[in-house]
């Protein structure tokens, strides 16, 4: 095989993967994990049915793959934040908050709170890794007395899902802006942050 043909080869496997995994955190988002079916999938990509588990072995797979993409985006997008900066951060939130993909969030927590669904590992493994996204930008600061790194961590991501839910469910009786704004002050008033 030439080079160049190996090389197409390789472009093309890789735009399969990442149609495959488009059209799948879209569908996850949509109908839940379990409604959705890799005919829905193919369907939606435009990409075979059975490069499925070519490229991820099954369904649990490709959910892992999705949970994965969806980590490191959030992982590019925190290291891109000026250290200490709340007000960046909160406008973040406000983007993230809004964006259509983050639905997927509040689907596959109704899938994750049973044990022994697919997703209950995933969303385990999605809220390990955002965890430890905050608390590495909570560590940039001097926290007060009587306050973990950790314990805080969990509280503000528990306050940005909780913000998340109540906007998806009632987007017309929570105002993104101020409420983060409002996040924003209280941490402000707390701990030394830049602004």
């Amino acid at each position: 095989m030439t080079t160049s043909r190996a090389t197409r080869r390789a472009e093309t496997t890789q735009e399969s993967r990442r149609l495959l995994i488009a059209a799948a955190t879209d569908l996850f988002a949509e109908r839940g994990y379990r409604q959705t079916t890799f005919e829905d999938i193919a369907a939606r990509s435009g990409v075979s049915r059975g490069s499925i588990p070519w490229h991820f072995g099954n369904k649990e797979g490709l959910l892992a793959a999705v949970v994965e993409q969806v980590v490191e985006q959030l992982r590019v997008d925190a290291d891109a934040l000026e250290p200490g900066s709340v007000d960046q951060a909160l406008d973040r939130l406000v983007e993230f908050t809004r964006s259509p993909s983050t639905r997927l969030f509040v689907t596959l927590l109704a899938e994750a709170v049973e044990p022994d669904s697919p997703p209950h590992k995933r969303y385990g493994d999605l809220h390990r890794a955002l965890r430890d996204q905050v608390r590495a930008k909570v560590e940039e600061v001097d926290l007060p007395d009587g306050v973990g790194a950790e314990e805080l961590s969990t509280v503000l991501l528990g306050a940005i899902m909780g913000i998340h839910l109540q906007w998806r469910i009632a987007p017309d009786a929570v105002d993104l802006e101020r409420t983060y704004s409002t996040v924003g002050a209280l941490l402000r008033s707390v701990m030394p942050f830049g602004s």
